[in-house]
């Protein structure tokens, strides 16, 4: 076992939580509802998969039933990794945005149809379920219909956002969109009970037919009808034609241990390649919040976006591999750029030879859940499904319009994804599975915590609740306020543009971490949720 320093040097509301069984997320009653389906006698599979479809009601600034998801998972056995990212729509060329937004375009839009792929979550649901769960589907959609038909009293940081959100024209004038989120036309109020009848609809139709009416039924009849009248090109061929896949996971070790992260499309390599590229730093020899240990990070990290925004793309369209891009030998060369002594704007290498909800579930039989849904941008495209309560996702504008490039949007391709689960092993057996939702703050968020807990010996609450920087572009980074001043001013001498963060929405992230202490049955998991949410980790 790791051995933790369990004292915390940094302002927490919060303990960790020692238990069993366990579920952690941002939103209480979402965990509350995953804990029930475990004391139900579900497996840790099934507690994910009830807790991501309250998310969906209970954190509707962040995901919906339009949203994607991956997930991570220990079986008891090994490893499994699924995609259930959605997919462009068939009408989707790079033509059809030229015409349709101007041939300068250089992105999808970011709101309405022209953002929207098909919604993965759903299927995410059923496959795991199917594969892994012990319970009927039906009963893990049961806690979310009692939410959205009794309603909640909204919380502090989801009110916050959802406040926030309810300013932005671009967002409130999508169709569907205030008729669903602005009740009494507003957002509502802390400790307002919010009702989402609608989506109880469609939760009940996706329990009675499995997912089937989402995809190939009445929901999807529906969403097609929507964008035609409303301007959009995805049909219900789209929705009909949508399976996620099952893939094996990358890894990177470091520290005696395994990051395990999911491949392209998704952006988990940077967090391996940062990791891959701090072993050749010797970053121990530097105190946990030095200036020098902290710059070391960014740099890693800034050296880790410069080759995924090149390179990442669905891995049907990637001109480098991902062996390439996590090669030893190039890493090396990549580490050797670093100048301990200032900060630079790295551009990519040549690798080649020649808004967000996160959550976490781990049972007493060792079943481990790393499970990560969103929509995009806090609401996604703004467009809800009248009658139905399928808020779509935006994840459409992550493509390109730029010919040539890896992520150039295409009939049926997947765009290049921000969110990612996380699964730590050691000498292959499970030791956590974790995530930091928010945007490209995610494999920040991974390599932050994890070099916090293996290189320093933070436990995981310890390591949550520590200050975070986030780079941008460029010489660009935001740092929390409650990091050493002594810290921010010699990352500011060493020529780091730190200034005020402008991302209202994602900020420095929110993370969920379950360790394993021993045997499951016996000592069971250690867990930690971040201050920085409504969210919990309980147990029993």
């Amino acid at each position: 076992m790791q051995a933790f320093d369990w004292q915390n040097p940094y302002p927490s509301t919060r303990s960790p939580l020692f238990a069993r069984n366990i579920v952690s997320t941002s939103h209480p009653l979402a965990a509350q509802a995953g804990l029930r389906i475990l004391a139900q006698g579900g497996n840790a599979v099934d507690a994910a998969i009830a807790t991501a479809a309250c998310m969906t009601l209970v954190e509707p600034c962040s995901n919906g039933l339009g949203s994607d998801a991956f997930c991570i998972l220990w079986d008891g056995q090994q490893l499994h990794g699924l995609n259930a990212s959605g997919t462009a729509p068939q009408a989707w060329t790079p033509e059809h945005f030229f015409k349709t937004y101007g041939a300068d375009a250089k992105t999808p839009p970011k709101r309405g149809w022209g953002g929207v792929t098909v919604p993965g979550a759903v299927a995410g649901w059923v496959a795991l379920s199917d594969r892994f769960g012990k319970l009927p589907f039906a009963d893990l959609m049961a806690p979310a219909i009692e939410i959205a038909e009794r309603g909640y009293a909204v919380p502090v940081v989801v009110q916050s956002k959802w406040a926030m959100a309810a300013e932005l024209a671009d967002l409130t004038s999508q169709p569907g969109f205030a008729e669903a989120f602005l009740p009494r036309g507003r957002a509502p109020q802390v400790g307002e009970l919010f009702k989402f009848p609608a989506a109880a609809r469609t939760l009940r139709l996706i329990a009675e037919s499995k997912g089937e009416a989402f995809y190939r039924g009445e929901v999807a009849a529906a969403v097609e009808a929507f964008a035609r009248s409303t301007g959009g090109a995805i049909t219900a061929a789209d929705f009909a034609a949508y399976q996620p896949e099952w893939v094996t996971p990358i890894s990177q070790s470091y520290a005696g241990h395994e990051l395990h992260e999911i491949p392209p499309n998704g952006q988990g390599i940077a967090a391996l390649i940062a990791l891959g590229i701090l072993k050749h730093r010797d970053l121990r020899r530097h105190a946990v919040d030095s200036v020098a240990g902290q710059h070391l990070q960014i740099e890693a990290m800034k050296l880790a976006f410069a080759d995924v925004y090149r390179y990442v793309s669905d891995p049907r369209s990637m001109d480098v591999s991902t062996a390439e891009l996590l090669d030893e030998q190039y890493l090396a060369r990549r580490a050797a750029l670093i100048d301990p002594n200032r900060a630079q704007d790295f551009q990519c290498g040549n690798p080649v030879k020649g808004g967000t909800i996160y959550l976490t579930a781990a049972d007493e039989n060792g079943m481990m859940v790393s499970f990560i849904q969103s929509n995009y941008m806090g609401f996604g495209s703004g467009l809800v499904l009248p009658g139905y309560g399928v808020s779509l996702q935006n994840r459409g504008h992550c493509f390109t319009l730029e010919a040539g490039h890896p992520n150039v949007v295409a009939p049926g391709k997947r765009p290049f994804h921000t969110i990612i689960p996380a699964f730590l092993t050691q000498n292959g057996r499970p030791v956590m599975s974790y995530g930091v939702m928010g945007g490209n703050m995610q494999p920040q968020g991974h390599m932050q915590t994890l070099v916090r807990m293996l290189d320093y010996g933070q436990q995981p609450q310890t390591a949550c609740d520590a200050p975070r920087w986030r780079f941008n572009e460029g010489l660009s980074l935001n740092v929390e306020p409650h990091m050493p001043a002594a810290t921010v001013a010699g990352l500011r001498d060493l020529g780091h543009q730190i200034g005020d963060i402008h991302d209202s929405y994602q900020d420095f992230g929110a993370g969920q971490f379950i360790w394993r202490l021993g045997d499951p049955a016996v000592e069971g998991y250690v867990a930690a949720s971040d201050p920085r949410r409504d969210g919990a980790a309980v147990g029993f």
